[in-house]
């Protein structure tokens, strides 16, 4: 059961998934879909995304110098994109559907990060992953402003509202692949 919202799902299955998940599948992706559904006004500004830079950054680098450093800009931003959508995600354990409402799922789907100015700088704001979930179309910036109303909300309700460190959540991320790569190991080598 997939309990993502559309901009933290993300595949984490190997090594080589997260540095070419932004330069290499997103970026052909979003061509493909552009052209597929003929969004043709939509493609012509990604080519002057593309034209401004290689107008910049040629004259600048050269054509290679200009790839090498769009791919390890990329290379980067998807790293970072990995661990900052994962670290609220794949921690949390969603077992079978249990008929529960819609706000009770969200909390149980994700987790925030503790509010500090690094975090929100880190995260853009995403460290206030169950106010996103909660409020989808409010402006980052501002899930720190309702966070307090949530978590008086689940305390009055009864619903555990989960908010952990930075580094716990990434070492959650460790081990919930350890114990994913643990049972693929045990599903497909019998060990």
């Amino acid at each position: 059961m997939t309990l993502l919202c559309s901009c933290c799902l993300v595949s984490v299955s190997s090594p080589v998934g997260p540095p070419a998940l932004l330069p290499l599948y997103f970026q052909w992706y979003i061509f493909y879909f552009v052209i597929q559904r003929k969004k043709w006004v939509d493609l012509a500004w990604m080519m002057t995304f593309y034209a401004r830079l290689f107008l910049t950054y040629v004259p600048l680098l050269g054509l290679k110098g200009c790839l090498g450093l769009f791919f390890i800009v990329r290379f980067l931003e998807s790293n970072w994109f990995v661990w900052v959508t994962q670290m609220n995600h794949i921690p949390m354990h969603i077992d079978h559907d249990r008929n529960r409402d819609w706000v009770s799922t969200q909390l149980q789907a994700t987790c925030n990060v503790h509010k500090s100015a690094f975090n929100d700088w880190f995260s853009g704001h995403l460290n206030f992953q169950i106010e996103h979930h909660l409020f989808p179309t409010m402006p980052r910036h501002n899930y720190h402003k309702v966070a307090p109303l949530v978590q008086s909300l689940c305390a009055k309700h009864g619903i555990e509202y989960k908010s952990k460190p930075l580094l716990s959540a990434f070492a959650d991320i460790v081990h919930s692949l350890k114990e994913s790569g643990q049972l693929w190991l045990d599903a497909y080598l019998h060990q």
